[in-house]
Parts: C-alpha cells; sequence; structure tokens
C-alpha cells in the first residue's frame, strides 16, 4: 500500500459496482464511537483513512492496513495446546436446539459492551443465566484483557454462573477468510479471555452465521476443541434498536406456539433497547410459561456433580493445559 501523511485520506481500487463512500461515515453499527489511534487503515468500501469508521472491525481491510484484529494480546499463543474432545456434545455437527424441556437458552452476542452490566443485573433479578458469545476486539472498543470495564464484567459473568464462550476475536466470516487468520481469530480470543479469567471456552458461535465445512471451517474449530452454536429462536433485535417492540411481538408469538418445548435464543448485549426495554420483557413470557432461562451448555438441569457430560472450558495454569471436571485447566 502507498504510503501517505497519517492525516491524508486518499482512494484505492474499490470493486466495480461500489458505492461512493460517504463525507462523514455512519457510526459503526449505530454504536458509540471511541477514539481511534492515528493509524492508516483501509475501510471495505476501498477507501484510507485513520477514523474509526476506516479501523474498526470488522469492516477494516486486515490485508491493507492495521485493524483490531491486527493486535496480539500478551502471553503465549493457544494455537498448540491439547484439545481433547470430551463430553456427549457434539463437535461435529451445529447445534441449534436445546437438548432439555422447559427451557429457553438465552445467548448474547457481540458483546462485552457499555450495556452488559445491565444485562448482567436485569439476569440476576430473574435468577436466569445466559451464554455470553463474546468478541474480543472489534467495534473499536478495545480488547477485553486491557479495557475496562470488560475484564471486570466478565469475572462478574463467571462469578454470577454465566458461560463464557467465544464470537470471535474481531467478528469475521469465518467462511471467508484464510485458514490461518480464521485459527488466529479464535486463539486470540482465547489467550485475551484466559487472561481474564484463567480459562478459554469450548463453545463458538460464528460470526454471520458462517462457518461452512466447504471453507474448512468445521475442520478447523473441531480441531481447536469448540462447539458451534447457532440458534433456533432469533429475536431480531440486531434489526430493531430503534423499533424493540417488532423483537417483543417476535417472541411473544413464537413462545405462544403450541407444542414447543425449548427455544435457544439469540440476543445482542450491544443493542441498547434489547438489554434495557426488551430483555425483561422477554424474560417474563419465559417465566409466565414456568420456564427457566439458562445457558447453552445447560449444566444446572444436565450435568449432576461428578458426571462428566460436557467441557466449556479450557484452563491454564502457568499455560499447562489440564483438564478437571467440566473444563480444560
Amino acid at each position: 500500500m502507498a504510503t501517505t501523511n497519517a492525516s491524508a485520506v486518499f482512494a484505492v481500487p474499490r470493486a466495480a459496482g461500489a458505492g461512493t463512500r460517504p463525507t462523514t461515515a455512519a457510526p459503526v453499527a449505530n454504536l458509540p464511537l471511541v477514539t481511534a489511534p492515528q493509524r492508516l487503515e483501509v475501510e471495505e468500501t476501498g477507501y484510507c483513512g485513520t477514523t474509526v469508521e476506516y479501523c474498526a472491525d470488522p469492516d477494516c481491510q486486515f490485508a491493507f492496513g492495521t485493524c483490531d484484529s491486527s493486535h496480539t494480546p500478551a502471553g503465549p499463543t493457544t494455537l498448540n495446546d491439547p484439545r481433547p474432545l470430551l463430553g456427549k456434545v457434539t463437535y461435529d455437527d451445529d447445534i441449534y436446539d436445546c437438548v432439555k424441556n422447559n427451557v429457553v437458552a438465552l445467548t448474547y452476542d457481540d458483546g462485552p459492551y457499555i450495556y452488559t452490566a445491565q444485562l448482567l443485573d436485569i439476569l440476576k433479578s430473574y435468577g436466569f443465566k445466559a451464554t455470553f458469545f463474546m468478541t474480543g476486539n472489534n467495534m473499536h472498543k478495545g480488547p477485553i484483557d486491557e479495557t475496562e470495564p470488560y475484564p471486570s464484567l466478565i469475572r462478574r459473568m463467571v462469578a454470577e454462573g454465566h458461560q463464557v464462550a467465544s464470537h470471535t476475536w474481531s467478528h469475521y466470516s469465518l467462511s471467508n477468510i484464510p485458514p490461518d487468520v480464521r485459527k488466529q481469530q479464535m486463539v486470540k480470543n482465547e489467550r485475551a479471555i484466559a487472561n481474564i479469567i484463567g480459562k478459554y471456552p469450548t463453545y463458538m458461535r460464528p460470526p454471520y452465521s458462517q462457518c461452512d465445512q466447504a471453507s474448512g471451517c468445521w475442520a478447523d474449530m473441531k480441531a481447536l476443541g469448540y462447539h458451534r452454536v447457532y440458534f433456533d429462536l432469533d429475536t431480531q433485535d440486531y434489526l430493531n434498536p430503534n423499533s424493540i417492540q417488532n423483537s417483543k411481538d417476535i417472541v411473544k408469538q413464537i413462545l405462544g406456539t403450541p407444542g414447543t418445548t425449548d427455544y435457544l435464543a439469540i440476543q445482542h448485549d450491544v443493542v441498547q433497547q434489547s438489554v434495557a426495554n426488551f430483555s425483561s420483557s422477554f424474560f417474563d413470557l419465559i417465566k409466565a410459561k414456568g420456564w427457566k432461562g439458562v445457558t447453552a451448555d445447560n449444566h444446572d438441569i444436565q450435568v449432576n456433580d461428578h458426571d462428566i457430560e460436557d467441557i466449556d472450558y479450557y484452563f491454564q495454569e502457568q499455560y499447562v493445559v489440564h483438564v478437571e471436571e467440566d473444563y480444560y485447566y
């Protein structure tokens, strides 16, 4: 890439049919912006710049400049850690459904974020548990192991019985990146999570629900010891950040469907109205059915104290991985 003054912005070739970049770009994913370092990056439309709109992942083109994903967490890589495939939960098939009745597995993508603490308060008030599929460094929020309040929030999740899981380091489509980049998207997130809680997860959700067999993503996730988790109840909160009543209507209709016994739901704790407005309404509907909100691993009703049905984490003690009950240590 040609060099230029750090304050300059210049055009580079873009795909045919690509639109003209607006003079003032919209905030990434309609989220509050944070101050970006002065560095040259390339945004997905094919233009270079030094502001958040250019360097925040997942839209930054990592092949042409420095992006959120370029940062590597402190500590040794987990890439070559042993990954024994234990338990009865599949590593080969995509997971869309719960195995127990009268539950909704509550899952949240893209955080932690500035609304996550409020969500934890709401979950606690209902006595519900959730799985947090976390990104490590995207939307220019800062690396989760270095940027408060994220380390404190993640430790609180674990202390309060929630499940920590991976949504990759920077939210790239895992089907559309090279295998080495795909693996780094997983192990960078592992390293950051282990830096906070001393363990890293065995459950993951592919960004954009994109992890196919043809790209090698299935094989890579299995080699890294991951269960691939999707959902069968899409709250569509991400499509309705300013009209969250639509999400309320969706879940009311779905939970009212006769003959259903469980759901695996998806929300996003980066959507303010999903946290502050929608969640309590959703939880009220779950309670009204006599159901319970649980984690995706569902250990609170799946596993006896001494029966290992599955493992949720690889644990590290002085960077040596070992297994103890439900976890890799």
